[in-house]
């Protein structure tokens, strides 16, 4: 009897468990605003408590939570107005440069390597093609709405209409003092986490840009939000920024020693950051292993695209506290871990 239905379990599980990663699929408009918003409300919890305590009414502490968030996304907004009015003021002499370089390009690939590259439009063409307008305003309109949600789920997360403790309680742990002490831990680690990742990113930013005003490579407020937004991607972020700057440079500086320091240099800001300081600040009790980082990556990344990306260590320390807590599922939690800090 037992025996039978220990195989029932385990043949439900396998039902259950593509049936949940299918719905999380195609309800990712709503689950992605509602993950994204209960980052952001747990960064408010501290301070919800606090006024709490000095007995200030809870509709207040809740406007005063959400003009903070308005207040950085204002600031955020200004420096991308800062930095677009920067690409459009120098966007022309950039392009002609960019054209420069691409004949030479070309012709250094066909001397040396015969390989010809045909190239129909212009720089500026591929970048303004009709088609391409269509998909921007769509993406827009998909960004707004997923905005407009994650208000919405902050809202109701700091009023606590969203419960994750007593959702624990009544659902996976069914013990009070456990479902507590859980929770306690989630809120703790995942605090922890998002204060360093946007420390440790906003610092990536800054140097990134002082970088470029050093060495003169155009666009630094862009590029110093382009490492700060990109850091949030666990390990991949640092290549694509390192990348793609690295490749920008090439038009703006001559190939000479000059590039090659300037490559180096915001390789050193990421290597020193994100290999270094991250993993000191995150502690060794807050470690991932480097595989199960990577898995996870390409996991919720092919599951949400870039917000997966983003939520993918998050959801995974989530994961990892809450099989901690069954000892059945430790040896999994175990698996998890890692010593090394792998969270760059």
């Amino acid at each position: 009897m037992l025996e039978q239905r220990r195989t029932t379990n385990i043949l439900l599980l396998i039902i259950a468990v593509p049936l949940v990663f299918y719905l999380l699929k195609i309800l990712s408009f709503i689950f992605i605003p509602l993950f994204f918003s209960m980052f952001i409300a747990l960064l408010f919890l501290p301070l919800m408590r606090w006024l709490g305590r000095r007995n200030v009414p809870k509709v207040v502490s809740i406007i005063i939570a959400l003009l903070l968030v308005g207040v950085g996304l204002k600031l955020g907004i200004e420096l991308i107005q800062l930095s677009s009015k920067q690409i459009l003021a120098n966007n022309a002499q950039f392009l002609i440069k960019a054209e420069v370089k691409m004949a030479d390009l070309k012709i250094y690939l066909l001397d040396n390597f015969g390989i010809a590259v045909e190239q129909e439009h212009s720089l500026l063409g591929q970048f303004f093609q009709k088609e391409n307008l269509g998909s921007t305003l769509g993406f827009l309109n998909s960004f707004l709405t997923s905005l407009l949600m994650t208000v919405f789920f902050v809202v109701l997360w700091l009023a606590e209409s969203i419960n994750v403790h007593k959702l624990l309680n009544s659902t996976l742990l069914k013990r009070k003092h456990t479902s507590v002490k859980t929770f306690m831990k989630i809120e703790k680690d995942l605090i922890k986490f998002i204060k360093v990742k946007v420390l440790v990113s906003a610092l990536t930013g800054i140097f990134t840009g002082l970088m470029c005003v050093f060495f003169d490579v155009s666009f630094p407020i862009f590029w110093g939000l382009f490492a700060f937004a990109i850091n949030f991607v666990q390990m991949v972020g640092s290549f694509i920024s390192v990348i793609m700057l690295s490749i920008f440079a090439f038009v703006e500086l001559d190939p000479t020693s000059t590039l090659f320091f300037f490559i180096l240099s915001i390789s050193l800001v990421q290597v020193t950051f994100g290999a270094i300081l991250e993993p000191v600040f995150m502690g060794k009790s807050f470690s991932i292993n480097i595989i199960a980082v990577l898995v996870m990556l390409m996991f919720w990344g092919f599951l949400w695209g870039i917000p997966g990306l983003i939520m993918a260590i998050p959801i995974t320390v989530f994961i990892k506290i809450i099989l901690e807590q069954f000892e059945g599922t430790k040896v999994i939690a175990t698996l998890l871990s890692g010593n090394d800090n792998a969270l760059n």
